[in-house]
């Protein structure tokens, strides 16, 4: 077969018809300032830009897209946290004090858009004091660390041992409040955690003339008799959820739970147990059902710690 006899490709005699106005000028697109008409401008390339100032004491940006998406609350988020890159985190104050974390509250906002603001609650482990941390052996009884490094350091009580630490409870809080916000148990909604900071949702009441405040724990209260036995039916009902779960909260009184109105929101879990896994998980059980029948006691409640117990292990056998 010749050359001749070979399938000839299309030719084009000339190139494509471009417009008068082209221009292959590489900086002919790039009107000098001033000279732009918007009609010229493709619409798709127009955006808004507002500036944001600079950061005053106290203040952070937010790390909420700062942390990986785990270290973020669950699925669906409330439709009041805030999310906006351009948000600023700025410092109110002590909540609470601890052995082994403070509370500190955070407002969340967007200088650009502050009605959408929001106040959290701020927990931060101390990696210099949580030796304080009572019992903590028995409570990290069964758990596992992934970095021997790490493991071997706490064991040494080393500066970087205390660190570490820290970070375990922090992420073993972290753990128990998604998983319990995921069983629909009543605790603060778990918005992110960075480090040993853990951001949640800050639990209030409104006073009579308007003032929001921090709801009072459950021992500063004293409810009517009424409310005294519905408060007594909901704990019941979390603790059941809790052993159903293979879950112990390990150091449960009327000083970790919040009275929100006439509802209870459970609070401070990093020591929160396995029922089986861990051997004091029992011991643990019988402890917060004789913490909480005790204080009923006292406001007045007939109640027993024995059939509490009994009436949880038919829910957790």
């Amino acid at each position: 077969m010749s050359r001749d006899d070979l399938p000839q490709q299309p030719q084009h005699s000339q190139h494509p018809a471009f417009p008068d106005a082209f221009s292959t000028d590489p900086f002919h697109s790039v009107p000098p300032p001033g000279d732009a008409v918007p009609g010229d401008i493709d619409d798709r390339f127009v955006f808004d830009f507002q500036a944001y100032g600079d950061l005053e004491d106290g203040q952070r940006w937010s790390t909420w897209l700062s942390v990986e998406p785990l270290s973020r609350g669950p699925e669906p988020l409330p439709d009041w946290v805030v999310t906006s890159q351009g948000a600023i985190d700025t410092e109110l104050g002590v909540l609470k004090t601890g052995k082994e974390a403070d509370v500190h509250l955070v407002e969340r906002a967007d200088p650009l858009d502050p009605a959408a603001g929001v106040v959290m609650a701020a927990k931060r482990y101390r990696s210099s004091e949580h030796r304080t941390f009572h019992r903590a052996a028995s409570y990290t009884e069964g758990r596992s660390m992934k970095r021997s490094r790490d493991e071997r350091a706490l064991k040494r009580k080393s500066t970087f041992g205390r660190q570490v630490a820290a970070g375990e409870w922090a992420v073993s809080e972290w753990a128990a409040l998604v998983r319990l916000w995921n069983l629909g148990l009543p605790v603060p909604y778990p918005v992110q955690i960075d480090g040993t900071e853990i951001l949640m949702e800050w639990i209030t009441v409104v006073d009579e003339d308007g003032t929001v405040q921090t709801a009072p724990r459950l021992a500063q209260t004293r409810p009517s008799p009424e409310l005294l036995a519905a408060y007594f039916e909901q704990l019941t009902d979390a603790l059941a959820t809790l052993v159903q779960n293979g879950l112990v909260h390990g150091d449960l009184s009327a000083y970790n739970i919040l009275a929100a109105g006439e509802r209870l929101v459970i609070i401070d879990l990093p020591q929160i147990v396995d029922l089986v896994g861990n051997l004091n998980g029992m011991s643990f059980l019988e402890r917060d059902c004789a913490n909480i029948c005790g204080w009923f006691r006292s406001r007045g409640l007939d109640v027993d710690e024995h059939a509490l117990f009994a009436e949880l292990m038919a829910h957790a056998f």
